[in-house]
C-alpha cells in the first residue's frame, strides 16, 4: 500500500520550519529530506525517521519499526500533528547526519 499523496504533503508542511523540505518518490514510497540530507521515509501513510542518538532523548515515545520488510529500524512516528515537535526531531537529526556525499559526473 503506497501513502496518500496528501498524507506525504501533510508530512512535509509539519516539518517546514527545519528547512528546505524536498519529498522524493523511491520504491512506491517516499524519501524525506531537509536541506539536502535524507532524513526518514514516509511508507503505508506513517512516518519514519532516522534513528540518531542526538534525537532519542528528545521523542515523546520510542518506537522502532522498520518503514518496510527488510528495512533496518527507524523511530516511527506517530504524533505527527504537533508542527514544532517534528521540526525540532528533524532539525536535530540533520545535525546529526553526515553531509551527502558529491554526485561524481558522468563523463
Amino acid at each position: 500500500m503506497a501513502s496518500n499523496s496528501d498524507f506525504v504533503q501533510y508530512i512535509a508542511d509539519q516539518c517546514s520550519r527545519a528547512g528546505d523540505i524536498v519529498v522524493k518518490k523511491m520504491f512506491g514510497d517516499y524519501g524525506i529530506y531537509c536541506n539536502g540530507k535524507i532524513f526518514g521515509l514516509i511508507c503505508d501513510d506513517r512516518f519514519y525517521l532516522n534513528p540518531t542518538e542526538a534525537v532519542r532523548p528528545l521523542l515523546r515515545v520510542i518506537d522502532m519499526r522498520p518503514p518496510y520488510d527488510g528495512a533496518k529500524d527507524y523511530f516511527y512516528i506517530a504524533d505527527v500533528d504537533d508542527r514544532d515537535y517534528l521540526s525540532q526531531l528533524v532539525a536535530e537529526t540533520c545535525l546529526a547526519l553526515p553531509e551527502p556525499k558529491e554526485k561524481k559526473r558522468k563523463h
